[in-house]
């Protein structure tokens, strides 16, 4: 199945739709969307855990660097007073850090925007399809509550006042079957009446978990960069993967759901003139039926109130009942037919494919930035708190009595500066 009419795979669902995919025994998968499949699902794990070996290099990377900064210095000459080295290294890549940090705040923010624009124009496609759907059971439920109000009351009336003609009841009698038959097919055209599946709570799990997804994401970057980076990159690709080709897999995971027919469900989801509206043999009875209403309506009208006046009043209500009715059915016929429904399922996958699949990939760029300037700021600090005086100074004269005979020589010009009470007592 192709593409819908109002929806074309991105660049970036191209892009990230062609990146090999492997389980964990590293045997090549396919790219198709199957979330049901342990293989598939492997192959995610596996892209979310490169952002776990980024972490782990990224840690032995800053192991090592401060390891060989604490424990590998060459040994100062007994006395000297030089300032550490590195102040420059130091400010550059603090300011480096500073602007990557910078940059990455910026990308996140455009990253989260962009997520949020599309679950929300993915929420207010499935409220609009929800909207719909009640709206033809409403119509549904209303026009075949109205036929058969009228066959009760009006029509039988009719067949009372009107038993002297034969004809007559003949012909309210066909009026009343008309009707019967009618409500019988409009029944048929609720088709989403007993569903298990509301658009409109999918809507709200897809803002629930839209008003979560903000407070997760920014915890797993404020904790670990890496890991949500990790989360982001599977969930890209899986979304890739979805977005290539949705139409089988929203078809059948609809079909399974909701157990509707495929005709009625391709015919929605695709809307394309290869295939007619599955609906379309019952509104053409209905309409002649209600067309062979109305004219049996006007033939007893303009035969029977001259003999019988009170015959006047049902057929008025009756005329009034089937103008109504045929309003509704109008309307109805607008809804059945698949542009507004597909319309909303175009609009939704634009919002999925397109806006949130590229705020997540922003997101990802965040993450990515937010791990260097970490890295790069956690390398800075060892050099940074060598450049800092220390907060005592007078700490470095104090010593044991024991000891100050054979410290006396080297420590004889700092002692010179120490008071007698912040430094040792000499003996007398």
């Amino acid at each position: 199945m192709g593409a819908p009419p109002g929806y074309r795979p991105s660049a970036w669902v191209h892009l990230l739709h062609q990146l090999p995919r492997a389980d964990f025994q590293l045997r090549p998968v396919p790219s198709g969307f199957a979330p049901q499949e342990q293989e598939y699902q492997q192959a995610l794990l596996l892209v979310a855990a490169l952002a776990g070996l980024g972490l782990g290099l990224s840690l032995i990377f800053i192991a090592v660097y401060l390891i060989r900064f604490c424990c590998c210095r060459p040994p100062e000459a007994p006395g000297t007073k030089s300032p550490p080295p590195g102040g420059g290294c130091v400010t550059w890549s603090c300011i480096a850090a500073l602007l990557v940090g910078c940059a990455g705040i910026g990308i996140g923010f455009y990253g989260n925007s962009e997520t949020s624009d599309g679950v929300s124009q993915l929420s207010s496609a499935l409220l609009h399809a929800n909207h719909t759907l009640s709206a033809i059971d409403h119509l549904v439920l209303e026009m075949v509550e109205r036929l058969g109000e009228a066959v009760r009351t009006e029509l039988t009336t009719l067949e009372e006042v009107l038993t002297q003609r034969t004809e007559l009841v003949a012909a309210t009698r066909g009026a009343r079957r008309q009707a019967e038959a009618v409500a019988q097919q409009l029944q048929g055209l609720a088709f989403w009446r007993d569903v298990p599946l509301s658009p409109l709570q999918v809507a709200e799990d897809v803002s629930f978990v839209e008003e979560y997804r903000m407070t997760v994401m920014s915890l797993l970057v404020l904790i670990l960069s890496w890991g949500s980076m990790g989360l982001e990159a599977a969930t890209a690709v899986g979304l890739s993967d979805f977005c290539s080709s949705p139409d089988t897999y929203v078809l059948n995971l609809t079909q399974e759901e909701t157990g509707l027919g495929s005709d009625i469900l391709s015919y929605y989801f695709l809307c394309n003139q290869a295939v007619s509206n599955p609906f379309q043999q019952r509104l053409t009875l209905s309409q002649r039926a209600l067309a062979n209403i109305h004219s049996q309506l006007q033939g007893l009208e303009r035969e029977a109130v001259p003999q019988f006046p009170s015959a006047q009043k049902p057929l008025l209500s009756l005329e009034e009942t089937m103008n109504v009715t045929e309003g509704n059915f109008h309307q109805l016929v607008a809804l059945l037919h698949c542009r507004g429904l597909h319309k909303d399922y175009g609009a939704a996958l634009r919002g999925l494919c397109e806006d949130a699949l590229e705020g997540l990939l922003f997101l990802l760029l965040f993450s990515l930035l937010s791990a260097g300037a970490l890295a790069t700021a956690l390398c800075s600090l060892p050099r940074a708190w060598a450049l800092f005086p220390p907060r005592n100074p007078s700490a470095s004269c104090s010593g044991s009595p024991l000891s100050e005979p054979l410290l006396r020589a080297r420590l004889e010009p700092a002692s010179r500066r120490c008071s007698f009470p912040d430094c040792w007592r000499r003996p007398h």
